[in-house]
């Protein structure tokens, strides 16, 4: 149980730091550069992956995607959280599990059976609450969640697909895309100190070392939970996912001071909800 609260603690404590950020002038992208140099560096320390094994037959296609949409992801999410809060982005976040949900059913042919069915409309209908705006707010940009919501479902999906190919562990996987979205990000903060000037900040530097250190931190002890619980992965599912909505809500709302309708609160309520369903159905499916 320790793993995967330290997992949910890392989860939640990243979206904290991006909220803390907006206190400081700050630049995503080197940011998220930072964050990748030390997830990589964290995980080749840890997981020791086996690079020699990595040969033309893996699955670049997938690791080139994933390379790609991590970082672009990790912007939009930086977004969602200046723009509508923690609140909102987590439980965005968490809802993208039903992305999956639907590519196994509509891509892969797995069965789609009543609880998931219903599972699927309480979670769309949660949603729609949690991202609708109080009736003062007439900037409500919900297309940064809805982004961070499609993105992380797309990612999950290729991820799973990661998860097929048994040929390479799963850890150098993640470190070949780790690599990817490194060298990527690189290149752009490289265009744009040669080209827009801009300076290099150790403010950035000490916000994506601690987004790096947890977003590793998140992924470490969330495979750790898996192996202690082998037996029962239904219930790292369910907690890791209704963890990160209650306490992302908590500190939302208590240490920033997010202000949110009857509706938001409903939607979050509905959002719990539908994943016990998706657990249910899976146990008894």
């Amino acid at each position: 149980m320790l793993f995967l609260i330290l997992s949910i603690l890392c989860s939640v404590t990243v979206g904290i730091i991006f909220k803390i950020s907006r206190n400081y002038t700050v630049n995503n992208t080197q940011i998220i550069t930072w964050n990748y140099i030390f997830a990589l560096l964290l995980c080749y320390v840890s997981f020791n992956p086996d690079l020699e094994a990595i040969d033309n037959t893996a699955p670049w296609n997938i690791y080139i995607s994933l390379g790609f949409l991590l970082p672009a992801v990790f912007l939009f999410l930086a977004l969602s959280i200046k723009q509508m809060g923690i609140v909102k982005t987590d439980a965005a976040q968490r809802l993208s599990l039903f992305i999956p949900i639907l590519a196994a059913w509509l891509l892969f042919g797995e069965e789609f059976n009543k609880l998931k069915v219903i599972a699927f409309f309480i979670a769309l209908a949660g949603l729609l609450l949690i991202l609708s705006k109080r009736e003062e707010n007439t900037n409500n940009k919900w297309i940064y969640p809805a982004l961070v919501l499609v993105g992380f479902g797309i990612i999950d999906v290729l991820f799973k697909q990661i998860s097929l190919y048994t040929k390479l562990p799963y850890t150098s996987s993640l470190f070949v895309i780790f690599c990817i979205a490194m060298t990527l990000m690189t290149m752009v903060i490289v265009y744009e100190v040669v080209f827009k000037k801009t300076k290099l900040s150790t403010t950035n530097f000490i916000f994506g070392a601690l987004v790096g250190v947890l977003n590793f931190g998140n992924i470490l002890f969330y495979l750790k939970a898996h192996k202690a619980f082998s037996d029962n992965p239904s219930t790292v599912f369910a907690a890791m996912n209704m963890g990160v909505i209650i306490l992302g809500s908590l500190a939302g709302i208590f240490l920033f001071k997010e202000r949110l309708s009857k509706r938001n609160y409903l939607g979050l309520f509905l959002a719990l909800i539908a994943i016990v369903l998706i657990v249910l159905s899976q146990i008894y499916s």
